[in-house]
């Protein structure tokens, strides 16, 4: 039962992607469709009996690699963490499979889409039910692989290309520092499984390592090469461009890589490593103090996106800034709640705007959208439900995971702490602004778009009803359902799956913070929510005064353009390397140096010498009888002379004779 769980994903892509021409579109998705029905309901299975029951299940399957001390095993781990990454990457990996039945019908491609996705899944569930680091990173690897081909997957198209290279691309730093964490945890535990990893931790406390002739301390350097792997697949302040460019794949792949897979690898990271992070105050420092930044940045860069996708895209960016620095904060279980909670609001959020895309002729500038409420009812409702919930209104999941975090975060009573709660209610307030600016674009403001695709809108059919229905239930319920269960005072659902420090447990801190920073957080959401509404609604000549000015040009054009990463990255470092690889390493080293020295100089060489000799065949006897009678007397006489003198000159003097002949004679070819 639990294998069935990673492997029917695996079994439903292969027949997909194998056999699609024979089974056509209808026989891929109903493949695929029920692999994942049948592992969604397995794993409310194993939920109850791994997580409700607190029985932790290992499998292991067989040996696969074996060499001296170096073992791993093809074996799975199912613990309350693994059971609950389970049931939210399958659940939303399900819906977003039946919402592609009706978004994607029109492609011919549909029968490798459907195996694109469900492998997609398969590499999620192996990463998150892998009970070692090995084979963590073979899926940590399959997703990426996954990601690029579903983000290329129109690859026709020249943005799509660029896309999906720029995620290949940044995403390798964070592996290759990941790889680099895993070697030095090898080189020191000589383990890579989780548990004997998690047992020896404490005895490293004090050791260090050697790293490019630094001494440096061991789980400072090991964390923090973990952490930037982290960095690049959750896509964290500096490693975060490829995030939005990816919106260029079709829109269930932004949904499941928003939501339940991608992105959410890295934080799955961090939480199953706490083990080695409870022992590294200064990296939880550096983790919980990036996590903040990165949340406030991508909230101020989604208020002047005009790319409905966009928007949402740095919403994740945000919300991924959230759950990093509660890592960093050490509440670790309060991350995974949010994590859960904003898998299911986030693909809600993705699949209702594709609803829209789907609705306005694959239309995604929010400026020539507007009017839609009453033309596309439904998915209206369902957008509402998600920015509601996006920006953390009350009783929703949102505002269950969302100011727990920030309340944990003031219950430090360190600078930390509070530098991640004020980044985070400012994020808070800027998040619930950008909502209802989308909204109001999109739905609210009068028709900006082409006639004939406004008034052709209609909301979209049963299977992607059925799938944002589901969703907005969802989204509207589960942070209420499982707050208790998951996070609340005295629970031990995660058991030790999971490992906090006594010294950063502080849950019962955030209980008895004053009230007036309990209930900041959703006021100024509350704020915001209300200003976007009158701005947009009443103030909007105002607004496009001040975006016309001179300050509000500049401001406008720094928060549109991201913060001017992407063109620093370009110039600073995209063009260095592209002068370096053609001036440099192309033509002067392999071009110059290798061609000379190696190729191209020794035929040159081998030609003269051929050409040299060629003269001397003249095609008479007795100049090839002088010849042998020379050759034979001048190989007797050096045989000779160097017998009676071997004992006086050095074998050095011959190689510099040798070279000096052969100099000469290439100076007098030349003249």
């Amino acid at each position: 039962m639990y294998l069935l769980v990673v492997f029917l994903s695996a079994i439903g892509s292969c027949f997909a992607g194998l056999f699609g021409k024979h089974l056509g579109p209808l026989g891929s998705i109903f493949v695929t469709t029920s692999c994942l029905f049948l592992s969604l309901f397995i794993s409310f299975f194993i939920f109850y009996e791994v997580a409700l029951s607190n029985s932790v299940v290992y499998i292991k399957l067989t040996t696969w690699i074996s060499s001296e001390v170096l073992h791993v095993d093809w074996g799975f781990m199912f613990d309350s963490l693994t059971a609950t990454m389970c049931i939210v990457v399958i659940s939303i990996s399900f819906l977003v499979h039946l919402y592609s039945v009706e978004y994607m019908s029109h492609d011919p491609h549909l029968p490798r889409f459907m195996s694109y996705l469900s492998l997609f899944t398969f590499f999620m569930l192996i990463l998150v039910t892998a009970d070692n680091f090995i084979q963590m990173f073979v899926g940590w690897e399959g997703v990426g692989l996954c990601s690029y081909l579903l983000i290329n997957f129109w690859f026709t198209r020249i943005q799509a290309n660029k896309a999906a290279i720029k995620a290949m691309i940044i995403n390798r730093i964070g592996d290759f520092s990941l790889l680099i964490g895993i070697i030095l945890i090898f080189a020191n535990y000589k383990s890579v499984d989780y548990a004997t990893v998690a047992i020896l931790s404490p005895f490293f406390k004090n050791s260090s390592a050697s790293f490019l002739n630094f001494n440096l301390e061991l789980l400072t350097t090991i964390g923090i090469f973990l952490f930037l792997g982290a960095v690049g697949k959750s896509a964290q302040l500096g490693l975060h461009t490829w995030l939005p460019d990816a919106m260029e794949g079709p829109t269930p792949v932004s949904a499941l890589i928003h939501a339940a897979t991608m992105v959410t690898a890295g934080v799955f990271l961090i939480v199953r490593s706490s083990f080695i992070y409870e022992h590294t105050f200064s990296v939880l420092e550096f983790i919980a103090i990036l996590g903040a930044t990165t949340s406030l940045f991508a909230s101020t860069t989604g208020l002047l996106q005009n790319d409905l996708k966009r928007v949402i895209a740095y919403s994740t960016c945000s919300q991924l800034g959230y759950m990093v620095f509660a890592c960093g904060l050490s509440n670790y279980s309060v991350s995974v709640f949010h994590l859960s909670n904003h898998a299911f609001f986030k693909a809600l959020l993705f699949l209702s705007a594709g609803s829209v895309i789907h609705a306005v002729n694959d239309e995604q500038d929010m400026r020539k959208m507007g009017g839609l409420k009453n033309l596309v009812p439904f998915t209206y409702s369902t957008m509402i439900i998600g920015s509601l919930t996006l920006m953390g209104f009350p009783f929703l999941a949102g505002f269950y995971s969302k100011d727990l975090i920030l309340e944990v975060a003031y219950g430090k009573y360190n600078s930390t702490g509070h530098f991640c709660y004020f980044l985070g209610t400012t994020g808070a307030f800027l998040t619930a602004f950008y909502s209802i600016r989308l909204i109001y674009l999109t739905f609210l403001s009068k028709p900006t778009g082409f006639k004939k695709t406004i008034c052709c809108a209609l909301d979209s059919g049963q299977s992607i009803c059925i799938a944002l229905g589901c969703l907005a239930i969802l989204s509207l319920f589960i942070g209420y359902l499982t707050k208790d269960l998951l996070v609340g005072l005295g629970s031990d659902f995660f058991g030790n799956a999971i490992y906090v420090s006594v010294k950063n447990l502080n849950m019962f801190d955030a209980e008895f913070i004053p009230s007036f920073y309990k209930t900041l957080p959703v006021s100024l959401s509350l704020c915001g929510l209300l200003l976007g509404f009158v701005l947009y609604n009443f103030k909007s000549k105002e607004l496009f005064l001040l975006k016309i000015s001179d300050f509000g040009k500049k401001y406008y054009s720094f928060l549109n353009r991201k913060w001017f990463f992407d063109k620093i990255y370009n110039n600073c470092l995209g063009q260095v390397f592209f002068r370096f690889g053609y001036s440099t390493s192309y033509k002067f080293i392999d071009r110059g140096i290798f061609e000379t020295l190696g190729p191209t100089g020794l035929s040159l060489v081998s030609l003269r010498i051929a050409s040299n000799l060629h003269k001397t065949q003249t095609g008479y006897l007795y100049h090839y009888t002088l010849a042998i009678l020379i050759g034979l007397t001048l190989f007797i006489s050096i045989r000779q002379m160097l017998f009676f003198m071997e004992h006086l000159l050095d074998y050095r003097l011959y190689v510099f004779i040798f070279a000096l002949a052969f100099f000469s004679t290439n100076q007098k070819e030349r003249i």
